[in-house]
């Protein structure tokens, strides 16, 4: 059982880990570059309890009643549970000392979520392959959550000097 000291950090790095892949997205935008909706991510969680999973395109489902604040509080939600499963992985020692190889690989390997569940799901197809540019998006999801991955380490790093 962990220590609620430890659930606290692992929110807070998660926290700090999708508030650095937001920085990440929002230069992308200002760079011209598409990113992604949390409006349609909240749009596709608030038909969950209605039964709908799936969806030819979300942008065409029926909008949900707070969809913008639903898809930011999921993006924050999925950050902190990916922080989790670092410390899973690692230990909750790695929050003491930790090291960018772990927080990449788990950044990486969580692009799984996007390219297996959300894209299919929202009707973007696997790994993006309904889009009109499937391989540009695959790549943008794999550098997104490298940036996410990267963000694990820099929070982690950040609350263990604010914390020794």
């Amino acid at each position: 059982m962990l220590s609620s000291h430890v659930i606290g950090h692992i929110a807070v790095v998660g926290i700090g880990a999708t508030a650095v892949m937001d920085a990440w997205l929002l230069l992308l935008a200002r760079l011209g570059v598409p990113t992604t909706g949390f409006a349609l991510v909240g749009r596709w969680v608030g038909h969950l309890p209605r039964g709908r999973f799936a969806h030819a395109a979300i942008s065409k489902a029926e909008p949900v009643k707070f969809e913008l604040g639903l898809g930011w509080l999921t993006h924050y939600l999925i950050g902190i549970a990916y922080a989790g499963l670092l410390i899973a992985v690692q230990g909750a020692a790695w929050l003491d000392q930790p090291t960018w190889l772990p927080a990449l690989i788990v950044g990486i390997v969580t692009v799984a979520a996007p390219w297996f569940v959300m894209q299919p799901a929202m009707g973007a197809g696997f790994a993006a392959t309904k889009t009109p540019t499937p391989l540009k998006n695959g790549l943008r999801t794999v550098a997104n959550h490298a940036v996410f991955g990267s963000g694990l380490y820099l929070a982690a790093a950040a609350l263990a000097r604010l914390t020794h």
